[in-house]
């Protein structure tokens, strides 16, 4: 007798709150360190990187291309947001993303 199993591949997996969904595309954006050329002080900033949506989960969508695991993407306020802008990362008040989410309300 024979089982087959179906197949692991890893996923790499972001909440679906970072996602700017748009009909030319969809995007999340990458926070990336810029040191300054003149005072040699490093910050963070902001770039808009293109992305292929996979499966959703809960409050998770599946990336399948256009994002590498050890980039950190801005998970909230995306529509606010601008290329090149100055951020600091706070995570006090970030939703925390669910795979099974059960709302209060509903």
């Amino acid at each position: 007798m024979e089982v087959v199993l179906p197949e692991k591949h890893k996923t790499l997996v972001i909440p679906g709150s970072a996602v700017s969904y748009a009909p030319y595309g969809d995007s999340v954006y990458v926070i990336q360190k810029k040191k300054d050329p003149k005072s040699g002080k490093e910050s963070q900033t902001i770039r808009s990187q293109v992305v292929r949506v996979g499966e959703a989960r809960g409050d998770f969508v599946s990336i399948i291309e256009g994002l590498k695991p050890d980039e950190v993407v801005v998970s909230t306020g995306v529509f606010k947001l601008r290329n090149g802008m100055l951020v600091t990362i706070n995570n006090d008040l970030a939703p925390k993303p669910q795979v099974s989410p059960t709302p209060v309300d509903s």
